[in-house]
């Protein structure tokens, strides 16, 4: 299992972007986290098998109808995740 974070980029708070970032994910069984940064970004913290973190990695390009994303930078993290999906 690898855990890799995400900073997501464009319009992206207010448009459902977490909640179905969470959906996805838990269809996909990853366990971590989404949250909004100050700087209006949406940091997801992911941990899966490969596979699963290349298709996450896919949507969030996408994500929901009403977002507009413009940037998905990965990297790989030490952080901890604890079980499940949430959104913070």
């Amino acid at each position: 299992m690898r855990v890799r974070r995400y900073l997501v980029s464009g319009r992206v708070q207010g448009v459902f972007f977490r909640a179905s970032t969470q959906q996805c994910a838990r269809e996909l069984g990853i366990a971590g986290h989404a949250r909004n940064l100050a700087d209006g970004r949406v940091e997801v913290l992911a941990q899966a098998d490969e596979a699963a973190l290349a298709q996450l990695e896919a949507w969030l390009w996408r994500g929901p109808l009403q977002a507009d994303v413009r940037s998905v930078v990965a990297e790989d993290s030490e952080e901890s995740v604890a079980a499940g999906f949430v959104v913070r």
